[in-house]
């Protein structure tokens, strides 16, 4: 499960918290790696790209490295906001982000792995892509979505070796996250006390799933999303 020595993997939103993790499993497995994000980062390994996953031209250079396995991670939340208190402008970017991003990226994947007969999607969902109440309204859009897309994208293409999955993490300790922890933590210590598990996980424990995900233990895994919850939607 944890050789990838022939494998080319491209991250998104690798820059920090799950895809940086991801990005440096993978490295860590013996793949080639090229990580990506909009913000200046290094990753001993892997090829870094500093690009903006919502132009063409990332797609573009996505194509040029073709690889085996795509992690869409790259994402933004919305600050819980209700509908009252989301604009156009915000929902669109929202949703160009954490959804039609991850679209783009398929999109120029998608022929190599047509050609060779394997593939694998590993795409960033949420608990907010199961139930109300993991983010504002944009955000759970976008997230319900993403597994939507995740579902129809491996019934479409299972049966010539094209794997889609999706993750949905719950409370994880990331840059993304940090404004829980501010100032007396009372947010965070909340969360930990919702969770059954009783504690937020660490974005190596989301890698972990990624790369066994990816693997070919894996393989008769399709078209499903997987929660890494801490059992918050056991409740």
């Amino acid at each position: 499960m944890n050789d990838f020595a022939d494998q080319k993997v491209v991250v998104t939103g690798a820059a920090s918290g799950i895809g940086r993790a991801q990005a440096q499993a993978f490295v860590q497995a013996g793949a080639s790696v090229l990580a990506i994000d909009q913000q200046p980062f290094t990753l001993t390994g892997a090829q870094v790209l500093v690009a903006d996953v919502t132009q063409p031209e990332t797609a573009d250079l996505v194509t040029a490295f073709a690889p085996d396995i795509l992690c869409n991670t790259a994402g933004v939340l919305d600050g819980y906001a209700t509908a009252e208190q989301t604009d156009l402008e915000t929902w669109q970017r929202v949703l160009e982000i954490d959804l039609t991003s991850q679209f783009r990226m398929i999109k120029a994947v998608l022929p190599r792995m047509l050609d060779q007969h394997h593939g694998v999607f590993v795409n960033m969902a949420s608990i907010a892509g199961l139930v109300g109440g993991g983010g504002g309204i944009a955000y759970t859009a976008a997230k319900h979505a993403v597994i939507g897309m995740t579902k129809q994208l491996d019934l479409d293409y299972a049966g010539i070796g094209i794997r889609a999955n999706a993750i949905a993490p719950g409370a994880i300790e990331t840059p993304m996250n940090a404004a829980d922890f501010a100032g007396d933590r009372h947010m965070a210590q909340w969360v930990a006390e919702q969770t059954p598990a009783k504690r937020w996980a660490k974005p190596e424990e989301v890698a972990a799933l990624t790369l066994f995900l990816a693997s070919p233990a894996a393989d008769y895994i399709h078209g499903t999303v997987i929660p890494i919850d801490g059992g918050w939607l056991a409740k």
